[in-house]
């Protein structure tokens, strides 16, 4: 009997095609196998990723899964097969965690814990699996021996034991999908898989970075001051340390110092030395993912060659399945690329790197196996969640330790994490003297001030030529300007999320330009704007929050310099601009505290002493909350019986509490255009990067009340386009359902 894999569509008519051009199962499993211990030979443990390449399909040997391919509807579990067949052969240990990754590898890991169908143990047990022992004719396992784990991730302290162990788990199981899908891809849709890029270079791309930095040095020479030269200093450091060996880094440079450029400099020059694959640069926020992505394109990508570098990826999208063929070469590549990261320089968010070393799913795992043997550069470290804190840790951690990883922990405020670091890892500082650079960097001085009213701030404001005001609610922001507006019509500016990235980008152009002629600027903005945004004003107003959020928003404050000395004031604002939610108050509380005995930190807020000890005081008030879905204790408790609760870790690991949801709007002429396309096009998702300057994210019930009021569009079942322009404020951006009365001018695509 001949038995097969998978069967081939025409994909045009979709018919299926005769047998004799299905893809025969041994075939299948044989490259499969192949790939896998491809990927996994990465960090030693080859010959398990080729056990389980060979036995993660061996359930489809049976007669029934045979006839499934021939028409029958009768659905066959053919994954339970090979973990039973491992499980059996290699043991309680090996084998049973062997048996995670081949149980999981269509409908995602499972928990280890008995009490459910769809677990671990109940799989193991389950008796009604077809016969599946044809497959001896055809596969034959390789013999494991001692010699072959010698060289597989080992826990570096006892603390880690059981971490580590489920972490191999997860990254045999990456290598697994990774594995399945390209082949199956390979069979289906030839010229889809062919799509995917070839690889540029790291030294190349080196090179391209080296050019860039001597014209930007040349600028800079035609423009001297202690600022660029100390930015010149701090770049030639990086690249110096970066010969240094592999491991834990941090990067403690001043905002303004141009630590991205750095960063990204000691990366690849440290990823060419010790011929690391790619760099992934881990960014917190999705707001400016697109501004920093450019700017590596910029650098690292060459025009006329038109080759993919950069692989911009983060949630603002999911594609829908199907939506790919009328994409262009370049944009195929790039969303193929996405789903395992196959490039050399991997731009994202801290959700999506986080939350995919503790998912479950496919989808989401394919990539792990591609964070081994790279540089991950965290900008901006400070702003991991206190929450998963410590998971985060951990996992970072194991990476640098068994994964030949190198991170880079790279941020103005550098949180005092390095007691809740495991493994006796010690990380490098790269800066020879941080605290001077504090100090050569002192553009501004930051006054503790009292309470404000709405009123006396924006009387404040009025004084003042060129300001910034800087609040933690967009509700606040925008009564703030209001109170502004009532007083002046003089060069007034809001900034906030509610408006979509090409509407910020318009606004902050004025605002730039309104700066450098010297003209009336006055600017009231969310959180956004301390978010990588280059603005520089001579006084900055901040309403009362951590240190970390204070030294971002000071480096919006003088920021090249020219002034003898900016104005940083800290107020105590009125209760509507302070949060409820969230740890907002307390975090206020301690940069009070800390501001309280200055004297002990030479009267600097901002000094790295104050800093620290700001952050010890967060950690020690927080010590119960660095884990606070207990993800590292439910992954020690599956020690037993190697119980590892993979499926329960990937619900409770959520770094963002409400997810958000992307709804277009028909900003300007040229967002209503591509919106018309995109309704009428028969791939709409081939224009989804075209839409993304016209997003702003709402959370679900925001969205359902938009829905209610009928002005949500749903085109190719996963895009929200607004279609009434009176839910749209020039000034404002987004409104809420509620603050419209009606709809006024209602866009027909």
């Amino acid at each position: 009997m001949i038995y097969y894999g998978h069967t081939k569509e025409d994909l045009l008519t979709k018919h299926v095609l005769p047998q004799e051009q299905w893809q025969l199962l041994k075939e299948h499993l044989y490259e499969v196998a192949y790939l896998s211990e491809q990927r996994a030979t990465k960090f030693g443990a080859g010959k398990l990723g080729r056990i389980i390449g060979l036995a993660h399909d061996i359930g489809k040997y049976s007669n029934q899964f045979q006839k499934r391919l021939e028409g029958s509807s009768q659905k066959v579990d053919h994954a339970t097969a090979g973990a039973q067949e491992i499980r059996q052969r290699l043991g309680k240990v090996i084998g049973h965690a062997l048996a995670f990754a081949i149980a999981g590898h269509h409908g995602g890991l499972p928990d280890g814990n008995k009490g459910d169908p769809k677990n671990l143990p109940e799989r193991l047990d389950k008796k009604d699996i077809p016969t599946y022992q044809a497959f001896k004719r055809e596969i034959e396992f390789p013999v494991l021996h001692n010699r072959d784990l010698e060289s597989m991730p080992q826990a570096k302290d006892s603390t880690m034991r059981t971490f580590s162990f489920s972490f191999c788990i997860r990254m045999l199981y990456s290598c697994l999908v990774d594995a399945d899908y390209l082949d199956t891809e390979r069979f289906m849709n030839p010229e889809k898989f062919g799509a995917r890029t070839g690889k540029t270079s790291l030294s190349m791309i080196f090179q391209r970075l080296e050019k860039k930095l001597e014209n930007v040095a040349k600028r800079s020479q035609k423009n001297p001051s202690i600022i660029n030269s100390e930015r010149q200093k701090i770049l030639e450091r990086c690249l110096e340390m970066a010969e240094s060996k592999p491991g834990l880094f941090t990067l403690t440079v001043p905002t303004g110092g141009g630590k991205t450029y750095s960063s990204l400099a000691f990366g690849l020059k440290h990823a060419v030395k010790y011929n690391k694959d790619r760099i992934i640069y881990v960014i917190p926020y999705t707001s400016i993912i697109e501004q920093n992505a450019q700017v590596f394109r910029d650098a690292l990508e060459d025009g006329s060659l038109n080759d993919s570098v950069v692989l911009e990826h983060h949630s603002n999208f999911e594609y829908p399945e199907g939506s790919f063929d009328d994409w262009d070469k370049h944009e195929k590549a790039h969303r193929l690329a996405a789903e395992n990261w196959e490039m050399p320089v991997v731009v994202t968010t801290a959700v999506q790197f986080f939350e995919s070393l503790y998912a479950n799913k496919g989808s989401r795992c394919r990539k792990l196996h591609n964070m081994t043997n790279s540089v991950i550069i965290m900008d901006e470290a400070q702003m991991i969640p206190i929450e998963y804190m410590k998971p985060c840790l951990w996992a970072m951690t194991e990476l640098v330790l068994n994964y030949g990883a190198t991170v880079v922990l790279c941020t103005a405020t550098q949180p005092a994490v390095n007691n809740m670091i495991p493994g006796n890892l010690k990380p490098v500082e790269i800066m020879e003297n941080p605290c001077e650079l504090q100090t050569i960097f002192k553009r501004v001085t930051v006054h503790y001030g009292n309470e404000m009213s709405d009123e006396e701030l924006a009387a404040a404001m009025v004084e003042t030529t060129q300001v910034l005001t800087i609040v933690n609610t967009r509700r606040h922001a925008r009564l703030l300007f209001d109170k502004v507006q009532e007083k002046t019509g003089d060069g007034i500016y809001h900034l906030s999320a509610r408006m979509c990235p090409a509407h910020r980008k318009l606004v902050l152009a004025e605002i730039r330009e309104a700066l450098q002629a010297g003209q009336s600027c006055r600017v009231v903005s969310t959180q956004l704007i301390e978010a990588g945004v280059d603005v520089d004003f001579p006084t900055v107003y901040r309403a009362a929050a951590g240190i970390d959020s204070i030294a971002q928003a000071a480096g919006r404050c003088n920021r090249e310099g020219r002034r003898t000395e900016g104005n940083v004031i800290v107020f105590n604002p009125e209760a509507h601009g302070m949060p409820t939610k969230g740890r907002f108050s307390a975090v206020a509380g301690l940069t009070r505290s800390t501001a309280r005995r200055l004297q002990e930190f030479d009267g600097e807020l901002l000094s790295l002493a104050a800093i620290e000890d700001y952050f010890q005081q967060l950690f020690d008030l927080e010590k119960n909350n660095l884990d606070m879905h207990g993800i590292l204790r439910m992954i020690d408790e599956g020690q037993h019986d190697l119980a590892f609760p993979f499926a329960t870790v990937a619900r409770e690991f959520q770094l963002i509490d409400s997810a958000t949801i992307p709804v277009i709007v028909p900003w300007d002429k040229q967002a209503q255009r591509i919106m018309e396309e995109t309704e009428n096009h028969p791939f709409p998702a081939s224009r989804v990067r075209s839409l993304q300057p016209y997003v702003v994210q709402v959370y679900q019930h925001e969205l359902i009340a938009l829905r209610q009021a009928g002005v949500i569009k749903t085109v190719g079942e996963f895009m929200n386009f607004l279609i009434d322009l009176s839910f749209y404020d020039e000034r404002f951006g987004l409104k809420d359902a509620k603050e419209v009365k009606a709809p006024t001018e209602v866009l027909m695509f």
